[in-house]
């Protein structure tokens, strides 16, 4: 048991990212424990806000760009002088130290990053400024923590830190005791078989333009095959017309985003991730909880480790269409154990992990 205490998290806003998903889960606890909670968004707004607990205060800064919700982020601190603040992801980290510097603040700070940071931005100049913060202001919070160990060592190298320096957390997530289809989600399926899900932004490092690609060699050994993808994005017309282009018609299906994917996975026989880089995958555990079989690019961080080098799924390397698709015909026609998938969820998320989030956060 810790003391109850005010801790804030400090994001741009509630999108439906994994990252914001976990924070939603966090908070829960932190809230069930008796701790005072304060979302504090940058922008405002966000498709999971309505998800955020009743008992959290939710400070909306309303600023133009992130950059500029540093004034009102030293306001909050010298105000209400929380506890304890998580700043989650660049450059959210960076902006919570030097905010908490200039109101001489003295709240523990927690760092958090969700994503293959040195992968992740394609621009030179963001690139420097980047490593440039990081190295600035990482060692001046009290603790830094990553959601894989490829990921931690990332952030370390780029913060120029010792691996010991960044703690590796991996994402806690709500797993429904019961996952089951609902109307909706048997409306995408409609009697198809196989049944292939994917979930993720429609943005480039998600690649589902390679997924895509890789479904159309996979309809040539499982003619009644249906893909389901679930998000939302700049990219959906590309995605449309790339679907229309290979003649795939109604066999590709993008229902758009969805607040609650598990009925969807309930009702899928295969998941697929075939993203470039990730950190730690949050919808990788949820497939695993809902007992799917599980095919991933083998890319940074966090899949290989999540199935422990293809012990829970099949690996396959980044951007070869061809060896995706193999490896999704090849996990279809493979046996596989649900539950021993299930485990697997359970083993790598849950309780412990918010209970280390309390201890750095309240302790």
């Amino acid at each position: 048991m810790f003391e109850k205490r005010k801790i804030a998290f400090f994001l741009p806003d509630m999108a439906g990212g994994g990252a914001e998903r976990v924070q939603l889960a966090i908070m829960r606890h932190l809230v069930a424990a008796g701790h005072q909670v304060d979302l504090i968004l940058a922008f405002g707004g966000g498709v999971l806000l309505p998800l955020v607990p009743p008992e959290v205060r939710i400070i909306e800064l309303r600023a133009g760009r992130l950059g500029s919700s540093l004034v009102g982020l030293v306001r909050y601190l010298k105000a209400k002088k929380p506890w304890s603040l998580h700043a989650i992801m660049w450059p959210c980290t960076v902006l919570a130290v030097a905010a908490k510097m200039v109101a001489r603040s003295n709240a523990k700070l927690l760092l958090s990053d969700h994503t293959f940071l040195s992968d992740h931005y394609a621009s030179p100049r963001t690139r420097r400024i980047l490593r440039l913060s990081m190295k600035a202001l990482y060692p001046r919070a009290e603790h830094r923590v990553a959601v894989s160990k490829g990921a931690a060592a990332d952030v370390a190298k780029l913060a120029g830190l010792s691996d010991s320096e960044v703690e590796v957390i991996y994402n806690p997530v709500d797993l429904p005791e019961v996952v089951a289809e609902n109307a909706a989600a048997r409306q995408q399926w409609q009697g198809a078989s196989p049944r292939i899900i994917s979930v993720g932004a429609f943005k480039a490092e998600k690649n589902h333009d390679l997924l895509i690609r890789a479904f159309a060699r996979v309809v040539q050994r499982f003619p009644d095959a249906r893909l389901v993808i679930l998000g939302e994005g700049a990219l959906r017309a590309h995605l449309e017309a790339l679907r229309d282009d290979l003649g795939l018609g109604d066999k590709v299906r993008l229902p758009g985003f969805q607040l609650d994917p598990w009925p969807y996975l309930a009702g899928a026989d295969l998941f697929v991730l075939s993203s470039d880089y990730e950190g730690m995958s949050l919808v990788l555990v949820e497939a695993l909880h809902a007992g799917l079989k599980v095919v991933s690019t083998d890319c940074e961080a966090g899949p290989a480790e999540l199935l422990q080098g293809g012990n829970y799924g099949r690996l396959s390397p980044v951007g070869d269409g061809a060896a995706l698709a193999r490896a999704m015909i090849e996990e279809l026609e493979t046996a596989s154990d649900p539950g021993r998938q299930r485990v697997r969820a359970s083993e790598i998320t849950g309780r412990r992990n918010l209970e280390r989030y309390e201890q750095l956060l309240a302790g």
